[in-house]
């Protein structure tokens, strides 16, 4: 059955630990020989091959292995995972990037189809940055440093008079003056470690200390309304309520409200991004399991009586 679906295929996801499919008899170049065009994506913790191929693979591994968990967390605190599938996203999102490639060489280039092989550790260990280039060219090993940044200063998160959090991201210079000047220390502007991100990070405890100060002193509602005023970069902090109920988000539908045969209306994430011609949009919250098992195999030339064998057999739903 598996044969006959890949043969009219565009793309084939297995997600299982290496030699699998071989194991089944379903050879990549056996189904690629009945299908030229397909692209076969071959998603496992650590690749194909390499001494780590056979290991058992989640994304708490890879965010742990990808140096991600080294450098997060405080700098006397312990290593930090996230509280989601951080490394599991990535590799998603990694993957669907590699497989549209994949069908424009095969569908403009004149190429055929293609296996890829993707990790979970590989994405995250590119989306935490150039530690490794750090490493080779300088020897310098990286480490946790809270919510402040290597290159800039102030960058932290900063709690209100009213018990909410805000960030602030100081990226470039004359963004950090409009801060200091905000919290009432525009003397510190002077200073000529001030004039780099360098040096202000260097002073990253002091200017953490002035902008946690004067914040502290004004509500949420007023600090952002006086950053937003000067145009200094500041972001409340969210929790899932908080983004929910944003205007912003509600009304450019990062958050749409998608109709489910068994809850009703629900809330879910939107299309990533905004296309002008094919916009998209989220048509159903998931399929039952086998909803559409008895359409896609009937296309396929199977008849009834035979879908109802397979069924009675536990091979399909």
């Amino acid at each position: 059955m598996l044969r006959r679906l890949a043969a009219t295929a565009d793309v084939l996801v297995e997600n299982f630990r290496p030699g699998t499919l071989e194991k089944w008899g379903l050879h990549p170049d056996e189904l690629r020989e009945r299908n030229p065009g397909l692209v076969l994506v071959r998603l496992t913790g650590f690749g194909q091959d390499g001494p780590y191929a056979r290991r058992p693979g989640f994304g708490t591994l890879a965010e742990a292995m990808s140096g991600f968990a080294h450098l997060t967390g405080e700098a006397d605190g312990p290593p930090t995972l996230p509280a989601f599938g951080l490394a599991d996203s990535i590799c998603g999102i990694a993957a669907s990037s590699a497989v549209m490639m994949a069908l424009w060489h095969r569908d403009t280039r004149g190429g055929a189809g293609q296996v890829i092989d993707i990790s979970i550790l590989e994405p995250i260990m590119t989306a935490v940055g150039p530690s490794p280039t750090v490493y080779d060219q300088l020897g310098v090993v990286e480490q946790r440093h809270g919510n402040q940044s290597a290159n800039n200063a102030p960058r932290n998160t900063y709690r209100t008079s009213d018990g909410s959090w805000v960030a602030v991201s100081t990226s470039a210079q004359r963004i950090a003056e409009r801060v200091l000047r905000l919290v009432g220390h525009p003397e510190v502007i002077s200073e000529p470690w001030f004039a780099s991100g360098r040096g202000r990070v260097a002073h990253a405890d002091l200017l953490d200390q002035l902008v946690g100060d004067g914040i502290a002193a004004r509500t949420r509602a007023e600090v952002l309304a006086a950053f937003e005023e000067a145009g200094a970069a500041i972001a409340p902090v969210y929790s899932a309520r908080d983004v929910v109920e944003d205007p912003h988000i509600r009304e450019t539908g990062m958050i749409t409200e998608v109709d489910d045969p068994d809850l009703g209306p629900m809330l879910m994430h939107n299309v990533m991004w905004r296309m002008s011609a094919t916009p998209g949009r989220i048509r159903f919250t998931g399929r039952s399991p086998g909803a559409d098992t008895g359409a896609v195999l009937t296309s396929l030339g199977y008849e009834a009586e035979e879908l109802a064998r397979l069924r009675e057999r536990g091979v399909i739903r």
